[in-house]
């Protein structure tokens, strides 16, 4: 057998043992009452095994630590694979593996990765966590593709993608473009997307954290719908 075929097989079976390790995990920890209220409050969108935050993480800790080498060798398509599994915490852990082994070490090429996990399985926990953890961490590692990306996202007819490019600079505090964040707002102002108007709502709210005076000035002047309006100076008075 060529040893670049042997590689990749050994490849494989690395993280389809890490993926199935984790996966008897959870299986083993699964809580049918918790699942049910769990799927109910995410409108039925996903399934879940019933673990809670907490103790998923420490399980996925575990199983983390015990395959790291092989998950640093292939972390987007062990990512990927988990985050189009049926189970939402699998999902949750394909998104914590790229925080954990992408930051710093992006390549251009991820934004069609990070686009499709934007558009896939999406509700507003996953999208906001890629928005803000991946989406705004490989714009600040290439800044120059900041404005073609959302613009790109900006003009899509999915309202994930749209609220992405609201949200992405969350935690930029003084890196913070106002003016894109403000010229996002102008754009999807008028929208009657509940998630769109909260979206701006927050990411004002954020900044506001490190420049109250131009947040303030920019809503009182900008007429932003109610709830817009409401979220972007809840901590201003």
């Amino acid at each position: 057998m060529p040893l670049k075929l042997l590689l990749k097989l050994k490849l494989t079976f690395y993280f389809m043992n890490f993926i199935h390790k984790l996966e008897t995990a959870f299986q083993k920890n699964c809580y049918p009452e918790n699942a049910y209220a769990m799927a109910k409050y995410m409108r039925n969108h996903f399934s879940f095994y019933g673990i809670k935050t907490e103790d998923r993480r420490l399980i996925f800790k575990t199983i983390y630590k015990e395959n790291q080498i092989e998950i640093a060798k292939n972390p987007r398509e062990i990512a990927w694979k988990l985050y189009t599994k049926s189970q939402r915490e699998l999902q949750y852990c394909g998104i914590e593996i790229l925080i954990k082994q992408l930051k710093g070490n992006y390549e251009k090429e991820d934004i069609q990765l990070i686009e499709n996990l934007i558009i896939t399985n999406s509700w507003w926990d996953s999208v906001d966590t890629i928005a803000k953890n991946i989406l705004g961490e490989y714009l600040l590692e290439f800044p120059l593709e900041t404005e073609n990306v959302i613009e790109r996202f900006s003009n899509s007819e999915n309202r994930w993608l749209n609220r992405s490019a609201i949200l992405f600079q969350l935690g930029y505090k003084e890196k913070t473009n106002f003016d894109l964040l403000k010229s996002e707002c102008e754009k999807h102002k008028n929208s009657n997307e509940f998630f769109i108007q909260k979206a701006m709502g927050w990411a004002l709210r954020e900044y506001a954290k490190t420049n109250p005076e131009a947040v303030n000035d920019f809503v009182n002047n900008s007429n932003l719908k109610n709830l817009s309006k409401k979220e972007a100076l809840k901590n201003l008075f």
